[in-house]
């Protein structure tokens, strides 16, 4: 009878299997950390700063926040204007046939961003009576090279309708006064120089004279862009360094749902504000301000996503499904990022290949898309406000927790009322109207630009800060934390501050908790 021998197995088959084994138990054990408990452990929770704060510290908090926004207000009052502009007038010299213009630019610099060319018509009458009439535009635009001679840049003539609206006027000899026309634009500029030769061939009304104007970004303001952002991305970077840092001794099981939102929302911060931005002045190319485009897009969505998470999540204990918690709050923000994305994506290619384009000449796929927005938008506010409500009836007799639904609600609303503000000083009526696409309109006044850029930069900025302060976890918190566990030492520590905010939060979780660790240890000495 032959030996029986053991299957050899080749060296390498025994390193992958343990490979293998090393990488289940690491999933594992990423798995458990990343997965809150069911037991006691499960309601000791990182402790925030919020927890600490009297009601001085509260009127404090939000001083400094005002402190810090009005300093962004003033630095923006008493900035440079945003657009710069020099006129061109054009007579007709009682000449009864329109003649293409040919229009030249002021020399130009990438700090000038964009360019716009718009015209203001004056008719040879004086009527009471308005005007509305449309008629085809044609627009060829050449651009200079740095050395005078190369000329090349839309090469054909784009052809677009136009709608020319006059009001009419009381006074019997002041002329009549047409809406100002966006002839061409210019995303981002490759020359330093444009001629924009435009033609009114075919426009049948007395016109006396044609005003064209060149508007741009004035360079002065965007040196000031510049170091806005940068020093905005370096106090973000500052943050997330202090908040990562408070949190180290506190395993990611035990993070809030308000702190595990903030290391997210503290990097998108970082995109928000951009650190590529100034690529735009360095490289002549449409994508840095794409991946602005997007980086804003991607930050505000995620801040929808964060407050129907947390006013949701603050009141599921247990663990939070994918597919049951996250998923329709997911579905519903992706619709009104993918909306926004969709909208500027489509009007920068559109623009690259056509000066001339708006959205006024794609109106019926326009409206479309704004209704779709709209309808998505009302169902989130909506869906917040239940949740909001909901989330304040159900825990408003529960200390601590009433406390954080509290600040994040008073806080919010603070920065929701001033952004309708300053979203209503740069666009009024028209909000989702003429700019909700991002262009020049007539309606901008360069003294509020300056304002309202950097104002809502530092509000949104101003705002992630304050909610990692009183989410981080003070010095002592693991102390803290430590004590609370002992019944002996929590009656003798407790403050004033748990007197006012509640000293029994989590109490019964804890007895809960005490009582298992009993039981567990009864159950090993009897072993």
């Amino acid at each position: 009878m032959d030996a029986e021998y053991p299957a050899f197995e080749p060296p390498l088959c025994g390193e992958l299997k343990q490979l293998c084994r090393r990488l289940q138990e690491a999933y594992r054990e990423l798995k458990e950390d990343l997965t809150p408990f069911r037991d006691d452990r499960y309601y000791r929770l990182a402790p925030m700063r919020l927890y600490t704060l009297s009601k001085r510290h509260f009127v404090l908090v939000f001083v400094a926040f005002f402190v810090c926004f009005g300093l962004t207000v003033f630095v923006g009052i008493r900035g440079p204007k945003v657009i710069q502009t020099s006129a061109t007038n054009f007579s007709l010299n009682n000449s009864k046939k329109l003649k293409p213009i040919k229009i030249c630019s002021n020399p130009l610099s990438t700090y000038n961003q964009q360019l716009w060319l718009t015209c203001v018509v004056e008719l040879d009458q004086s009527e009471e009576t308005s005007i509305k009439t449309s008629f085809p535009m044609t627009v060829k635009v050449n651009g200079v090279a740095q050395d005078g001679t190369t000329m090349y840049i839309h090469n054909k003539v784009h052809n677009r309708t136009r709608t020319l609206t006059c009001a009419g006027v009381s006074c019997s000899t002041a002329p009549q006064k047409c809406a100002e026309i966006i002839v061409a634009h210019l995303g981002y500029l490759n020359y330093t120089q444009y001629t924009v030769t435009v033609g009114f061939e075919h426009l049948q009304l007395p016109i006396k004279e044609m005003n064209f104007t060149w508007k741009t970004y004035d360079p002065a303001f965007s040196h000031l862009e510049i170091w806005f952002r940068f020093v905005f991305v370096v106090l973000t970077f500052i943050v997330i360094c202090l908040f990562v840092h408070s949190l180290r001794k506190f395993s990611m099981r035990d993070w809030g749902i308000e702190q595990k939102w903030m290391s997210v929302l503290l990097l998108l911060l970082l995109l928000y504000n951009d650190p590529f931005f100034p690529l735009s002045f360095l490289v002549n190319s449409w994508f840095p301000g794409m991946l602005d485009d997007l980086f804003q897009s991607l930050f505000l969505c995620a801040l929808l996503l964060f407050w129907l998470c947390v006013y949701h999540g603050i009141r599921v204990q247990g663990e939070r499904k994918c597919l049951t918690f996250y998923l329709p709050k997911f579905f519903i923000v992706g619709l009104l990022w993918l909306a926004s994305v969709t909208l500027g994506v489509w009007q920068t290619v559109n623009e690259l290949h056509d000066p001339m384009y708006q959205y006024r000449v794609d109106t019926g796929n326009f409206q479309g898309m704004k209704i779709f927005f709209m309808v998505v938008a009302a169902v989130y506010v909506l869906y917040l406000l239940f949740l909001v409500v909901r989330a304040c009836s159900e825990l408003r007799h529960m200390p601590y927790v009433d406390l954080r639904l509290k600040f994040l609600t008073a806080l919010t609303f603070v920065v929701l009322v001033i952004s309708i503000v300053i979203l209503y000083l740069r666009f009024g009526a028209q909000v989702l109207q003429d700019n909700f696409v991002a262009e020049l309109s007539t309606h901008y006044q360069n003294y509020i630009l300056p304002f309202e850029f950097l104002s809502f930069y530092g509000l949104l900025n101003f705002y992630l800060y304050t909610l990692a302060f009183v989410y981080s976890p003070s010095k002592n918190a693991l102390y803290e934390s430590q004590l609370k566990d002992n019944p002996a030492f929590s009656m003798l520590n407790d403050s004033d501050d748990d007197v006012i905010y509640g000293s029994d939060y989590e109490e019964m979780p804890l007895q809960n908790g005490q009582a298992i660790r009993a039981k567990s240890k009864e159950e090993s000495d009897s072993d």
